[in-house]
């Protein structure tokens, strides 16, 4: 297992992300497992905390090309997977591709579209490809989309159903700098300009490598067990309405493996689990209207009740 290569590939992504986005080590690090893992990420948070900068920055540190689409309710599916139109100088019928066949997007206020564009988009995101008048085209690989939601707004919005939500690989939220991190961001120049600069530090071929090999690293039993263990937890609460899917689960495995090859390791802890089912977990679960417990304490409290195995090396 190139335990190595990811660590150093952490350190360069972070190093140059570092440039453009301060303070928020940990959500450049759930971005790069997302990326690996080849899921997507939903990110809930208010406006003008660096979403669109921190996804610009991360395609140019990767190689990839990156669009953002600003979700409303007039958009059309066609809007985002492309159309086919007749060209009358070659007398044939030619596909323009949309802005979802960039390999980095951002689906920007995504619960502003309604339910129909919407399923166009977390079908791509499920399949890794569009069909468009009985006519498949893949899309680039790696391939990840960032959604955002706004989570205190909610007039003219079509929430999305759990689902929906259950494709989603984890959920994040970026938060305020702070204090000394915007202070420095104040004073220096525009952070277009500084991403314009960025040089990519990886390419696809050492992507697609390391999305192969971190399935190497080791899992023990009790580990796996403890997963199983958190997962029927969600689903036996009697505070939940819904509890983690068999794809929570997968997701929860494969995150914590990632993880623990990003920090060096070629076996996970129960440290990794932990930190990746506060961002795998949340987003899964639905909790009954009289609860007073948003879903992060749920998770937070689930982390704090189940025992945790004895680590095995």
């Amino acid at each position: 297992m190139k335990q190595n290569q990811y660590a150093d590939l952490m350190e360069r992504i972070r190093g140059n992300l570092n440039r453009v986005i301060l303070g928020k080590d940990e959500v450049i690090t759930q971005l790069v497992i997302a990326m690996i893992a080849g899921g997507h990420v939903l990110l809930e948070d208010l406006p003008g905390t660096g979403k669109t900068m921190l996804l610009r920055a991360f395609a140019a540190s990767i190689g990839m090309d990156f669009k953002r689409i600003q979700f409303t309710p007039d958009l059309l599916p066609s809007d985002l997977t492309g159309i086919y139109f007749y060209n009358q100088k070659t007398a044939e019928f030619e596909f323009r591709p949309g802005p979802l066949f960039a390999g980095v997007i951002l689906a920007d206020e995504i619960n502003r579209a309604t339910p129909r564009s919407q399923s166009a988009l977390l079908e791509v995101m499920e399949e890794h490809q569009i069909s468009i008048d009985g006519t498949t085209h893949r899309m680039p690989e790696p391939y990840l989309v960032m959604a955002t939601e706004n989570p205190i707004e909610s007039f003219g919005t079509f929430p999305l159903p759990e689902a929906q939500l259950d494709r989603f690989l984890m959920r994040l939220t970026m938060g305020y700098m702070e204090r000394e991190d915007e202070l420095k961001v104040m004073a220096r120049e525009d952070a277009r300009d500084i991403v314009d600069q960025l040089s990519p530090v990886t390419g696809r071929e050492e992507i697609l490598d390391l999305k192969k090999s971190y399935r190497e690293v080791r899992v023990s039993d009790e580990l796996a067990s403890y997963i199983m263990d958190l997962t029927e937890y969600t689903r036996k609460s009697p505070r939940l309405s819904c509890g983690v899917s068999a794809r929570g689960s997968i997701a929860l495995y494969r995150t914590s493996q990632i993880r623990a090859a990003l920090s060096g390791r070629d076996y996970v802890i129960p440290e990794d689990v932990k930190q990746e089912a506060r961002v795998v977990f949340p987003h899964r679960v639905s909790l009954i209207e009289r609860s007073h417990m948003d879903s992060t304490a749920f998770i937070e409290e689930m982390l704090d009740t189940v025992a945790v195995p004895l680590e095995k090396i």
